[in-house]
């Protein structure tokens, strides 16, 4: 099929532009720059669509991850792919033969598995998300996730994946991190290729000149329109777009921006109502949510129903609604006037008559101007934009340098029309940036001795612009399910601490999450980026209208339905060990083996590393052969008079005699004490040990662990040094007696020869820490597709 058939089909008869055409029939660029409202979300979508599906193209990685600023734009591009999808016959669920599943990252429940997605590494999927929710996981520190999924995710979001970044303006701190980690996969390799694509209609492509990736800037190939495309017809209808410009007679200063600003806020409301057109839509854009709540509830006071608020701050369920209402080209005889944050500013398909917008950077600016007679229909009855002065002083979250230079260069102008707009030539932001040293760091998944994590959030986003995630339950308590996505609501991290500071002081607990015990627990620490906090609805703080308002809204939150589809994973669980059908160990070792060969082959793995990744599934759960584990799968009526067998899986629902126990920890000790001497040893021992996520890279015991009464013997993750794992059948070999030594434990050269950590070290320095990561994302998901197949039949 020809790219425009292809194109037509899946847009219900609209041709591409030429230059969406020559992205699908030629080779990837590195940056796009193309003026807004020419649909470059189709661009990348049905060109990746049209070389994997139609042309074959090797080249092109098989997972497409659109990484964008905000929460709002994320689902629309989820609607839009799916829609261009079902037109072309090729929307299914993941692992379908011949489709391609649609996935929105956003923490919660249907992240805690992974499975809905991340256990289809052979099929082609686009992935979703914000630049928290996808970043955090591409620096093994998934946000809203399992931690012990956080291997699986990097693998897959490094190996295979063609990243997409969209309206890079407004990254922040987390766009020099997109371009270190692009260098970092250029020079550290990656086990199947990786490639990044950044886009906007004010790109400064000096603004990817990080340390590492500044030598490869020069040879960055570029997709611009051509003069032929500027001067047609359909692009001068964008970009010539009528568009007056004035500067608002209101303005924020610091008399009036005391006492939450209310003053300000009164002329504001005064000053859009004295310009909103009848059956027309307005639409303010304030740059603090704060302002945008105060602005949208005074409004709903002068004219009720006829006000519509979107920022980041509001649960899925409401955003859903949001968003659906934001789709309305009807507005009523009166109209309506949309509030918003710069949750709207980019990639929003949203057009207005009259626009409000406070001082923002130019980059900003020019993105919020096109969502004004965004496709020039206002041309002939007249549009008009506003742009609103900040005092110096009241600029946060940017700051007055930056904004004095946009004023400079918007008091200059009398129109917003595109094609007269000067391009962008800020400079970069300075903001951390993440050495290679560190993101080595972060492939370490333990937290360090004090229960913390490297705090990755600076390379993420501005400091200004951090959040956490909350949801409400009615009574909460330890034994409350995993959030669900829709549940969750973004949080500053100044306001939730104002929040949880007010209400500690009446005794109201804030809970967190405690993956050890698997229960929640009171959270003790300090808010940070990444938290998911549960809340006690009985002390509101949440509207369905406002979104999160801590300090005003007082009345109980109406708590969206909690849903038993999450896993609350403790460290020492076995939750996949626990299944209707009993399945034999020996057995489960063979099935996993041979998930192994068929997933290595269907990935194209070489031959080397695939035949040590069957073996790694071969021996993966040798380990639960151990009496802790046995006794745990025999513990119940149903297995009553089994003991006689070793059981890989059992209905069995109690927990290890010794809570941390490990049994892949005592399969990767087996490993080395039996075929240590042998080629690949290493690598088989930290997959064998790693295909649950809790043993990796340290070897060392929990800090609450109970120890063995013997004072001198070692143990570790629930294994104690002298454990002894009887005679098991291990396909292609008997094992006797295995004795347990954790000398490994030690630093140095001991009795098993160097320790864990060394040997994990010179792994990670002869794989890198993306393929490591992509050989251990293997061997988990073998597993996991063998576990599911036995409970399909009595395997």
């Amino acid at each position: 099929m020809a790219y425009t058939d292809f194109f037509a089909r899946a847009t219900d008869g609209m041709p591409p532009f030429p230059y969406q055409t020559r992205l699908a029939e030629h080779g990837w660029p590195d940056v796009m720059n193309v003026p807004t409202g020419l649909g470059k979300t189709a661009a990348v979508t049905l060109a990746w669509l049209y070389k994997r599906q139609q042309l074959g193209d090797e080249a092109t990685p098989r997972r497409l991850i659109w990484c964008l600023p905000m929460r709002v734009l994320a689902e629309q591009t989820r609607d839009a792919a799916e829609l261009w999808l079902e037109h072309l016959g090729l929307l299914g669920a993941p692992g379908e033969p011949g489709r391609v599943s649609v996935h929105l990252l956003m923490g919660g429940s249907d992240d805690a598995s992974a499975a809905h997605w991340a256990e289809h590494p052979e099929s082609d999927m686009i992935l979703i998300g914000t630049q928290d929710m996808l970043l955090s996981r591409a620096l093994m520190r998934g946000y809203g996730m399992s931690r012990f999924q956080w291997p699986i995710h990097f693998s897959l979001l490094h190996n295979d994946a063609l990243w997409v970044f969209d309206e890079i303006q407004l990254m922040g701190s987390g766009l020099p991190t997109t371009a270190q980690l692009e260098a970092f996969r250029r020079s550290l390799a990656t086990a199947k290729g990786a490639r990044s694509l950044w886009m906007s209609a004010t790109l400064n492509p000096d603004w990817l000149g990080t340390v590492n990736f500044r030598p490869y800037l020069e040879a960055l190939s570029v997709l611009e329109l051509s003069e032929e495309e500027r001067r047609s017809a359909a692009v001068r209808q964008r970009r010539e777009s009528s568009k007056p410009l004035a500067r608002a007679e209101v303005a924020l200063t610091r008399d009036n921006a005391k006492s939450g600003a209310a003053a300000y806020i009164k002329e504001l409301v005064e000053a859009v109502q004295a310009v909103h057109q009848p059956g027309t839509q307005s639409l303010v854009i304030l740059n603090t949510v704060e302002r945008a709540q105060a602005l949208y509830e005074q409004l709903e006071k002068a004219c009720p129903g006829r006000a519509l608020l979107v920022h980041s701050r509001f649960r899925q369920q409401e955003r859903a609604r949001i968003n659906a209402a934001l789709t309305e080209t009807e507005f009523g005889d009166e109209g309506r006037i949309v509030v918003a944050t710069q949750a709207i500013e980019a990639g929003v398909d949203i057009s207005s008559r009259t626009l409000f917008t406070e001082l923002a950077p130019w980059s900003s600016l020019v993105q919020r101007f096109g969502r004004c007679n965004r496709y020039g229909e206002w041309n002939d009855t007249g549009a008009a934009l506003y742009w609103i002065d900040i005092e110096a002083g009241q600029s946060s979250p940017y700051d007055d340098e930056t904004l004095q230079a946009a004023r400079e260069k918007v008091a200059a102008l009398d129109s917003a029309t595109p094609g007269q707009l000067s391009a962008t030539d800020e400079e970069a932001p300075l903001t951390s940036v993440l050495r290679r040293r560190d993101f080595i760091a972060l492939f370490n998944t333990d937290p360090d001795l004090s229960g913390f994590d490297v705090d990755v959030s600076p390379y993420i986003r501005d400091a200004d612009d951090l959040d956490a995630q909350v949801f409400w339950r009615s009574q909460p308590d330890g034994e409350q399910p995993q959030p669900h996505r829709d549940e969750i609501c973004r949080a500053s991290l100044s306001q939730l601490k104002r929040y949880m500071d007010k209400r500690k002081k009446h005794g109201v607990v804030t809970w967190q999450w405690d993956s050890l015990d698997g229960k929640w627990k009171p959270f003790q620490g300090n808010v940070r980026p990444g938290l998911v906090l549960m809340l006690d609805a009985a002390h509101g703080g949440y509207d369905e209208a406002v979104g999160f308002r801590p300090e005003q809204i007082k009345k109980p939150v109406s708590v969206a339905a909690a849903r038993e589809d999450g896993t609350n994973e403790r460290y020492g669980g076995d939750g996949r060990s626990r299944q209707s059908l009993p399945v034999v160990l020996s057995e489960h070792l063979s099935h996993v083996e041979r998930e192994a060969r068929a997933l290595t082959s269907s990935v194209a793995l070489e031959d080397e590393v695939a035949d040590r990744i069957a073996r790694a599934g071969r021996w993966h759960d040798v380990g639960k052969a151990h009496d802790v584990f046995q006794r745990t799968m025999t513990a119940c009526d149903r297995m009553a008079g089994n003991s006689d067998r070793q059981w890989a899986k059992s209905p069995c629902r109690g927990r290890h005699e010794r809570p941390y126990f490990r049994h892949e920890l005592a399969s990767m000790l087996a490993w080395l004490l039996h075929h240590g001497d042998e080629p690949g040893a290493d690598l088989i021992a930290y997959l064998v040990a790693a295909h649950h996520g809790k043993v990796r890279m340290s070897l060392r015991a929990l800090p609450d662990e109970k120890s063995p009464e013997e004072p001198d013997r070692r143990y570790a993750r629930g294994v104690w040094e002298d454990d002894r794992l009887p005679p098991i059948e291990v396909p292609g070999e008997t094992l006797p007696e295995t004795r347990l030594r954790l000398d490994l434990m030690e630093m140095g050269e001991g009795a098993m020869g160097p320790s864990w950590s060394e040997r994990v070290h010179r792994l990670l320095d002869e794989h890198g820490p993306f393929r490591l990561a992509w050989y251990e994302t293997l061997v988990r998901l073998a597993d996991w597709r063998a576990s599911g197949k036995e409970q399909e039949t009595d395997a």
